[in-house]
């Protein structure tokens, strides 16, 4: 039987986001930012998010998203993140994520070599992020057919 690699696309969002935001707070180089505790992911949101670690699951976000969508910008990618702006009694409209979250993050994945920016087009995923987001889906890929024993003939 042919082994076949696993990659982003085989697996489930969540868990995959899930399971690098956990391998992320491991690694040094990423870090919240000390205003990270006060701030709102985009104005489409009331308040700030609930969970301590929110930093590094957005930050594992937007790293599945340069693999997946790349070559992205920074407004593609807030328009990504963003929602509905309540207007109260007039209609929703669009808003964009906060730019501010998703530049650090960009940054901070630089730093580790997960992504480059290519002149004119964008964030791409680099190799060593590739190779990192494939070995991620695989464990995420073994643990649901631990769960599920079923799923493993596909």
């Amino acid at each position: 039987r042919r082994q076949v690699m696993t990659t982003v696309f085989d697996v489930p969002a969540d868990k995959l986001i899930d399971k690098v935001a956990l391998q992320l707070k491991k690694d040094k180089t990423f870090t919240p930012p000390e205003w990270s505790t006060a701030v709102k992911t985009g104005v489409h949101k009331d308040k700030a998010p609930i969970q301590d670690d929110w930093w590094y699951i957005r930050t594992a976000a937007i790293f599945r998203k340069v693999y997946v969508k790349g070559p992205i910008g920074l407004m593609h990618l807030a328009s990504e993140f963003g929602g509905p702006r309540d207007r109260r009694v007039k209609p929703n409209q669009a808003r964009m994520g906060s730019r501010a979250i998703i530049r650090k993050s960009l940054q901070q994945l630089e730093l580790a070599q997960f992504v480059e920016t290519k002149k004119g087009k964008g964030r791409v995923i680099t190799s060593k992020g590739q190779s990192f987001l494939n070995k991620a889906s695989h464990d995420v890929l073994k643990e649901i057919i631990k769960e599920y024993p079923e799923l493993g003939k596909y």
